[in-house]
């Protein structure tokens, strides 16, 4: 059984995409709810709050610097530190409300717009393609909650999480055009499990996804039948990524505001227990695979306010 090791422990309320940097040799993860950018560096094992005062709920390395961000007010480019312009606002007649995003082979960013609401009559979202001159596009829509992405190793697959209808799909994902076809249904978690979060792809071709409420990260086989489970000791696990010098470290994120739905798995406790806060590592006798880096280089930018 791999040992699951606390690699950092600030007490993260909403602990997501992480994200690693093989030529710093170091992981950024974010604290969407505290709006804390934090850096571990590998070398030395310290982490610290590089930025704060920036929502970002999704974000990729920019091959010109500094990151492509994604958050509830759209698409930004941000240098890291004070410099932030938004390139994207909405798509498709709706306004980017949008969760987490991943960088495609040539550079485009990928991500999901949502608009869930526990109370009901909420509109559905949109999975979209930021191209790398800014502009973006509606790939495919009606989604609950738009969150964890990845590629296929040979990048012709594209899976994409729903967590609300508990879904992964998979799509035939054509680099040259940008295009996303062909979606099935890969994986559907089971009512009594957690849901699907952030999602990890290892050299393999096996997807990770981290399960919030249900403690755990599955790894599924590229047909969708689950091939492990490994417990991660908070309820609310939220994203995986790969990482370390050759990549065979499987890095976890976790969020420590418990939040109560309506679809909580049934006999699951919001008020007890630990719910996370704490990034995580284990080591699963995997790799993963590099990641892509964005190369979003917008024309047309909206400064921010």
């Amino acid at each position: 059984m791999a040992e699951v090791e606390i690699i950092a422990d600030n007490g993260d309320l909403c602990g997501e995409c992480p994200v690693w940097d093989a030529s710093a040799a170091c992981l950024y993860w974010t604290d969407l709810s505290s709006q804390r950018f934090y850096r571990y560096d590998r070398s030395t094992g310290r982490h610290a709050v590089v930025a704060a005062g920036f929502q970002i709920s999704g974000f990729r390395r920019n091959r010109a610097g500094g990151f492509v961000v994604t958050n509830s007010e759209g698409v930004w480019l941000w240098d890291g530190a004070a410099s932030r312009v938004r390139i994207c606002a909405e798509v498709g007649g709706a306004p980017c409300q949008l969760n987490d995003c991943i960088a495609d082979s040539r550079g485009r960013l990928l991500t999901g717009t949502q608009f869930y609401d526990p109370a009901g009559g909420y509109a559905l979202g949109k999975l979209i393609v930021v191209e790398t001159g800014g502009a973006a596009r509606v790939l495919d829509e009606g989604f609950h909650l738009a969150n964890g992405l990845g590629f296929s190793p040979d990048a012709r697959t594209l899976y994409f999480t729903d967590s609300i209808a508990r879904r992964i799909y998979a799509y035939d994902y054509d680099a040259e055009t940008a295009t996303a076809g062909n979606r099935r249904l890969l994986i559907q978690v089971p009512f009594e499990e957690g849901l699907p979060d952030g999602l990890a792809v290892d050299a393999e071709g096996f997807l990770w996804s981290a399960q919030w409420y249900g403690g755990c990260v599955v790894r599924y086989d590229p047909d969708g039948a689950v091939e492990r489970r490994i417990a991660i000791p908070a309820k609310q696990t939220s994203s995986a990524a790969f990482g370390g010098v050759d990549l065979d470290e499987l890095y976890i994120t976790s969020a420590g505001h418990s939040e109560i739905t309506d679809v909580m798995p049934p006999g699951y406790d919001p008020h007890t227990g630990y719910f996370g806060g704490a990034l995580f590592r284990i080591r699963a006798g995997v790799r993963g695979k590099p990641e892509f880096i964005a190369d979003i280089r917008a024309s047309a930018m909206e400064e921010s306010a």
